[in-house]
């Protein structure tokens, strides 16, 4: 209802009614649609090929992305902001380092993907691909990965069953045996060890980039059930401080915007973690304007969020006035269905964590709540007394579910993976032991070196004189092997269960 004078409505806002539409607008349909396609004509889309020629992946990429309207991830674009990962292909391209490397990865299929595959398979090794998260594929991407030859197995909104039947299609084929692993979370690495132990012990080496997964890891060296090295590039420096911390601080509020159009000045925000991640939520969040709390376990983290001016808290002392909760700490049920049914009307619950279990979703399905899908990846969750909860990618990891993450931060992240594979397959007999290792101090540098021309920077250079006097090489590594920007979850897991 208008209440305002019809005198003072500017002439540009017609009080008159629009015209009735006599015929309904139509639009050709573009791109590919796979979210609804069963499993046995999601293998004939996503084929098998023994090809492995991605010299075109670039063009059909970028034609299919154009056709659906999301121009942004053109592989033109992509590749320009991941000129690194380009400089490491060309530099590398003609000794083949990854030559008669049969790699099986499980990572997000994205743009950003489909250039570190295509580097994979220019460094001579053969792919095959499927995806750590049911919501983050991009599909024009694994339809172009899948017309350029290699195999994926993979689609935007699988269910739990199809999330499992991709990774044994990816694993479980004739004639093709995998020697190494590129994991994002662990999945592959344990379906691999629990189905295919035969398959398994012939690894050469696992190459994993999450807590979660690091944390399995850890766990199967502890109990001496690890058969086969393994590359930790959660904990490289270049991995924590790039990927968890500036992505996150960019992404998390992509994420929130698109989804709920969320207004963040003088909300009330909880972030439950101060790791890496959660230090670039509370940043974001903090400069647009939004009351920021934090809970934490560690004390040395928990004095960081001090110091960085955020209150740390209990979540069960504010659950009640909070808008907005984020959880990013690699656990599980950080946050419960009591402290759910506790939350107020029209709050925002999402993670920033890999795995789904940091939220208790699962109690959430039950008889008496009411789902209602309003948008892709948002589902209101209705109380029978009318109040609700805004749940994003039902727990899952929000900001690859529900938008994008920066390019140039994933080249930095898929540079490191690359280097890792090429490291464990070409290492010496010996230097590599059944166990969880660190990326060499060397590699990290070398990664961020490599970055640093989009930026126009110029290292400063250390003298002789001033080399000895540091007890360094004067082309590094400049930090100890032992070097982190902080301590690492995974070792923290490690540590409790040891204790």
């Amino acid at each position: 209802r208008i209440t305002c004078p019809p005198a003072f409505i500017p002439e540009r806002f017609s009080l008159q009614p629009r015209p009735t539409r006599t015929a309904p607008m139509t639009r050709p349909r573009r791109g590919i649609e796979l979210r609804s396609t069963p499993r046995a004509a999601a293998t004939s889309v996503l084929r098998t090929s023994s090809r492995q020629n991605l010299g075109g992946v670039r063009l059909r990429l970028q034609s299919r992305v154009r056709r659906s309207g999301r121009a942004s991830h053109s592989c033109s674009d992509v590749g320009k902001n991941m000129s690194a990962l380009i400089s490491l292909r060309k530099r590398a391209q003609s000794e083949k380092p990854l030559a008669g490397a049969k790699i099986v990865g499980c990572t997000h299929i994205t743009a950003q993907t489909a250039v570190l595959i295509e580097t994979l398979v220019a460094l001579g090794a053969q792919c095959r691909w499927t995806a750590c998260n049911i919501y983050s594929t991009q599909n024009e991407v694994a339809a172009a990965l899948s017309e350029a030859g290699v195999a994926v197995f993979a689609w935007k909104g699988e269910s739990e069953d199809d999330f499992w039947w991709c990774i044994d299609r990816c694993v479980n084929t004739e004639g093709w045996q995998p020697n190494m692993i590129l994991d994002d979370g662990g999945d592959l690495t344990h379906w691999m060890y629990k189905k295919y132990p035969n398959v398994f012990k012939k690894i050469r080496g696992i190459v994993e980039e999450s807590v979660t997964g690091v944390h399995r890891l850890y766990q199967l060296s502890k109990a001496g059930k690890l058969c086969v090295p393994a590359m930790n590039v959660n904990d490289s420096v270049t991995k924590q401080k790039f990927d968890n911390l500036y992505c996150c601080r960019e992404s998390i509020l992509d994420g929130l915007k698109r989804t709920t159009d969320v207004m963040f000045g003088g909300k009330q925000v909880v972030v439950c973690g101060y790791g890496e991640v959660g230090k670039g939520c509370c940043a974001a969040l903090k400069a647009l304007g939004a009351i920021v709390y934090v809970t934490e376990i560690d004390p040395i983290c928990a004095l960081q969020a001090c110091m960085d001016g955020f209150r740390v808290v209990k979540l069960n002392e504010i659950i009640r006035q909070v808008d907005v909760i984020i959880t990013c700490t690699g656990n599980k049920n950080v946050v419960t269905r009591d402290q759910l049914d506790r939350m107020k009307n029209g709050s925002i619950v999402c993670n920033m964590g890999h795995s789904n279990t940091e939220i208790d979703v699962a109690s959430l399905r039950t008889p008496e709540l009411t789902w209602e899908r309003v948008r892709s990846q948002v589902d209101h969750v209705i109380w029978p007394d009318g109040r609700r909860i805004i749940l994003l990618a039902e727990g899952r990891l929000l900001n690859l579910s529900c938008s994008t993450v920066p390019t140039f931060v994933l080249s930095i992240t898929a540079t490191t993976q690359a280097l890792a594979l090429i490291e464990l397959y070409n290492a010496p007999e010996g230097r590599y032991k059944q166990d969880v290792y660190l990326l060499p101090k060397k590699m990290d540098e070398y990664v961020a070196s490599l970055h640093l021309a989009t930026f126009e920077a110029h290292l400063t250079e250390l003298t002789d004189e001033q080399a000895k006097y540091l007890g360094l090489n004067k082309n590094g590594p400049f930090k100890p092997n032992y070097y982190r920007c902080s301590s690492s979850p995974s070792e923290q897991f490690f540590t409790a269960a040891d204790e």
